[in-house]
């Protein structure tokens, strides 16, 4: 079984997979949980350890996109390897990073990835401590993630990303209580994924909310939904 939730964290928020772990316990190695981005464990090498060990005691395997609040410097000295038919970062045997513009083909479905966004914290944080500059996908990212696509011409079953394309902004729960969400790069990057790809399902984390914009569009945060739900 596959499942999707939003950002963690690192142990900030945590106790959903525990909590999920515990409701569910029919569930093992074979089964996933995808984070949509601010997976946050890997983020200090000197406590890495530590940081990963209550990840690596769930019983189902973790998979994640990156998000904005990563250590790319550390996330990147992981040897790159391919795994059901994209690339990967492996940082424990049950604990996977799902680079981006890929594709994977995980119990028959095809889910396209595409991890980042900008930190608007990012005036309160120290470049190499806190914060770095590969948080916002790059134009190579772009052109591979359009080369892949291009394999399965332009049409997969699930979308996982961090942010979500501009059209979301404007959707509720995003806009709502007053809510203004402003675009960023990555917003517009991410809109040329919805007017040129055809989907089932996008999934998107970052915005610390959880709902759903449209039967095919669902932001999450606390929630960890069934793919496909």
């Amino acid at each position: 079984m596959i499942y999707v939730t939003g950002d963690t964290h690192g142990q900030i928020d945590f106790a959903k997979l525990n909590h999920f772990a515990k409701s569910n316990p029919s569930l093992g190695k074979d089964d996933y949980v995808i984070i949509a981005g601010d997976f946050g464990a890997v983020w200090n090498e000197k406590t890495l350890n530590r940081d990963l060990k209550p990840y690596e005691r769930l019983p189902f395997s973790v998979l994640f996109v990156d998000g904005n609040h990563e250590n790319f410097d550390l996330l990147n000295s992981f040897p790159v390897e391919t795994w059901h038919g994209g690339k990967i970062h492996r940082i424990r045997p049950n604990i996977i990073h799902l680079k981006r513009g890929q594709i994977f083909n995980i119990e028959g479905n095809i889910i396209f990835v595409f991890g980042g966004a900008t930190s608007i914290d990012r005036a309160i944080r120290v470049e190499f401590i806190s914060w770095w500059k590969e948080e916002l996908p790059s134009a190579a990212e772009m052109e591979e993630a359009y080369e892949n696509l291009k394999q399965t011409r332009f049409k997969v079953d699930y979308i996982i990303t961090h942010s979500c394309d501009e059209r979301a902004l404007y959707y509720p729960p995003l806009r709502s209580g007053g809510n203004i969400m402003h675009s960023f790069p990555e917003n517009r990057m991410l809109s040329y994924f919805e007017e040129n790809v055809k989907y089932k399902k996008w999934y998107f984390g970052h915005y610390h909310l959880d709902g759903e914009l449209s039967d095919r569009k669902r932001v999450l945060y606390n929630d960890i939904v069934k793919l496909g739900d």
